[in-house]
């Protein structure tokens, strides 16, 4: 019996439009129910939610039977944190601050089994060969793995072209407020050079055949990434819902 197929990854290959959500309440509930949304995917968020190893892999498996792809957002892309992911379930991993073709290397390394790779054998132990019962997992897991890296810097974009020409890559992923950081328009991710460079990055990255994705939880903004060619495309972040649902409620009744 061979790993699972990875649907996440066939439909980025396919050229599938796919619209996600982030989820960071880091609590596997709240995860449970913005997986019957109807998402394509979720980014189940190591690097800015307080998660850990162990709230990321109950939220996996919260996301079991639902039509919402899990991809986990490590908080750095180092070999041990990856691991541990892998074997809790994770087959899509989202890597930010990807700035080399040379990290992008180590990342793909990272996730998959020698000697195509250095990742760490023990298997029997963990969800994602369902604690032994998917004998095969060793020798088939590494077609399934799904690798996104974040695009987040001017480094990142100098670099963009051989990035995208790291076999094993699956995705470039824009992140529009470190980017306009690192460009010297602290927050401000609307600063026309900003926009023009994320424009032609998106560009770039459909011409080296990889698909490319973007946040954006302003409607308006994201329509216009996705006419630039955003295929993995964010659209929302559980958070900034609640919050904004709790405070228009609250202040409803106040105003009436």
């Amino acid at each position: 019996m061979p790993a699972p197929e990875n649907p996440f990854k066939k439909a980025l290959a396919a050229g599938d439009m796919l619209y996600g959500c982030w989820a960071g309440f880091a609590d596997a509930y709240a995860t449970e129910i913005l997986g019957t949304a109807g998402f394509d995917w979720l980014v189940l968020d190591g690097e800015h939610a307080p998660n850990d190893v162990r709230s990321l892999s109950v939220q996996i498996q919260a996301l079991q039977g639902s039509a919402s792809h899990p991809v986990v957002r490590v908080p750095i892309g180092e070999d041990w944190i990856i691991k541990q992911v892998l074997d809790a379930g994770a087959q899509s991993l989202l890597v930010p601050m990807v700035d080399t073709a040379e990290q992008a290397e180590a990342l793909v390394r990272a996730m998959r089994y020698p000697p195509e790779g250095v990742r760490g054998s023990g298997a029997a132990l963990a969800r994602a060969s369902g604690f032994g019962a998917i004998p095969d997992y060793i020798t088939t897991a590494n077609d399934q793995m799904c690798l996104i890296v974040q695009i987040e810097s001017r480094a990142a974009l100098e670099n963009l072209d051989a990035i995208c020409a790291v076999d094993g890559v699956d995705a470039a992923f824009i992140g529009p407020s470190d980017l306009a950081n690192d460009m010297g328009y602290r927050g401000d991710a609307t600063a026309p050079e900003v926009m023009e460079a994320m424009k032609d990055a998106l560009a770039r990255i459909k011409t080296a055949g990889k698909a490319s994705g973007i946040l954006a939880i302003d409607h308006d903004i994201a329509m216009m990434y996705r006419d630039w060619g955003g295929q993995m495309l964010a659209v929302g972040i559980d958070v900034v819902l609640f919050a904004q649902a709790a405070r228009d409620l609250a202040a409803k009744w106040h105003d009436g």
